[in-house]
């Protein structure tokens, strides 16, 4: 399974793609959403985790971006936000992302999420 990993901070960068890559994903990383939308065509992910405030694209506009796509479409995209879900609730239509989380992230929460957002039974069940 590929990962797309997208956030502005090198540390939180470092530290998912190890987590998650010690979990057997195979893991990729932007640093803002402009580089996520270039590496979207280049490559197919089975999931993308986005941060929420970034420079040049941030990740609003980058899911907006992705769900564009048909081949993006139903892909699940995790929403990392510092801000908190009532903010976000305000700003944008939420059923953009298939979850959101709050940063600072809580790993074993986070892998909980990917292992049910990637499973296929379970994936069934949350829509």
């Amino acid at each position: 399974m590929k990962i797309l990993v997208v956030d502005d901070n090198p540390a939180i960068l470092d530290s998912l793609s190890a987590l998650l890559s010690a979990q057997g994903y195979f893991i990729n990383t932007a640093s803002h959403g402009l580089a996520a939308s270039e590496k979207l065509q280049s490559s197919c992910y089975d999931l993308v985790i986005i941060d929420h405030l970034m420079p040049i694209m941030n990740g609003i506009q980058l899911t907006k971006h992705i769900r564009q796509h048909e081949v993006y479409a139903d892909t699940p995209v995790i929403f990392m936000t510092t801000q908190g879900r009532k903010t976000v609730k305000h700003i944008c239509d939420i059923s953009l992302f298939s979850a959101i989380i709050d940063k600072p992230i809580d790993e074993q929460n986070l892998l909980k999420l990917i292992n049910d957002l990637l499973s296929p039974n379970s994936r069934l069940q949350l829509l």
